[in-house]
């Protein structure tokens, strides 16, 4: 059963990154008849496909343990068996990135597993760094 995700731009999730060094805020909208997460980090904005939340959820429960987030921008590679490889890569169920706006399609494992924390679908290290994330 898909995640309910319904929130507005003028009722944001506030949320943090895993380290608790910045705040940012995501809300739903559709683009080209599609459920996107629009998240605003500063004067930055970024998109992802909804589809990657549930997506994200299925890939940690067969992980069935802690999976390093390993977030990264869209033009450095991200490290192999993370949260942000898996985001990109063309064997997920989205058939490669989810991030949607081309030069800002990197960071998902910085922004999305917040989400899934606050929507209960997992647990989430907080650490200065090499955060960890797993399914509930």
């Amino acid at each position: 059963m898909p995640t309910t995700l319904e929130r507005t731009k003028d009722d944001p999730w506030r949320l943090e990154t895993p380290p608790g060094t910045a705040e940012f805020t995501m809300h739903t909208d559709e683009k080209d008849g599609k459920k996107i997460l629009v998240y605003t980090v500063g004067k930055t904005v970024l998109h992802y496909d909804a589809r990657c939340v549930d997506d994200l959820h299925a890939m940690l429960k067969k992980a069935g343990d802690w999976v390093e987030l390993g977030g990264a921008d869209e033009q450095k590679p991200a490290k192999e068996g993370t949260v942000e490889a898996w985001g990109r890569s063309p064997k997920n169920p989205g058939g490669g990135w989810y991030g949607l706006k081309k030069g800002l399609r990197g960071r998902f494992g910085v922004y999305v597993p917040p989400l899934m924390e606050a929507l209960g679908l997992a647990e989430l290290e907080h650490n200065p760094k090499n955060n960890r994330v797993r399914a509930k």
